[in-house]
């Protein structure tokens, strides 16, 4: 089924809509999901927490690309999740991608004003535009949809070490960028 048809079956306040969003959209959500989490049973559940949401924000809300939209709800949740239970000792597979950008990037913890944050995302917007294809794709897949540094390597032919300086490179430019352009890290 297609996007907009099941964005219909959400404004006509259809509960299909559920169950076509997570056959259409759930094994992406769920190797977002998977790749924060860890487990299966939490992926899982925040799976459902996806659904909910996104059927208690559309409508009024309506998204441009139903994809990127569950993704970005996914990812939230799950990072949320992850937080959580980080304070619990339970999770440590998120704990080396988030510290990776943190010198990068200013700590999340930080209250900043509206519109810093969209200073902030409008830098790494214009940052990310920059980079050549390639190198555009491994960003977004080692930072945003958190593959292993193990998968990104051997899918590029190349050492995991290899991998590991490639990406270090992308951090240190973004974080020359953030300099330029002003933003405190």
């Amino acid at each position: 089924m297609e996007a907009k048809t099941i964005l219909d079956l959400y404004m006509r306040r259809s509960e299909r809509a559920i169950t076509e969003t997570a056959g259409k959209y759930g094994p992406y959500c769920g190797a977002v999901a998977e790749r924060i989490l860890g487990c299966p049973e939490d992926t899982e559940e925040l799976l459902n927490d996806t659904w909910l949401a996104a059927w208690n924000d559309i409508p009024p809300s309506l998204p441009a690309c139903l994809r990127a939209y569950l993704g970005r709800l996914t990812r939230n949740l799950a990072i949320s999740r992850y937080r959580f239970f980080r304070t619990k000792k339970r999770y440590a597979g998120m704990e080396s991608l988030l510290s990776e950008l943190e010198d990068c990037v200013p700590a999340s913890e930080c209250v900043e004003d509206r519109l810093e944050r969209m200073e902030l995302s409008r830098v790494l917007q214009a940052w990310v535009d920059g980079l050549e294809a390639r190198e555009r794709q491994l960003f977004v897949r080692r930072y945003w949809h958190g593959v292993a540094v193990k998968t990104l390597a051997r899918e590029a032919g190349i050492t995991q070490n290899a991998m590991t300086q490639r990406l270090l490179r992308l951090r240190r430019s973004l974080q020359a960028r953030l300099e330029q352009e002003g933003v405190e890290l």
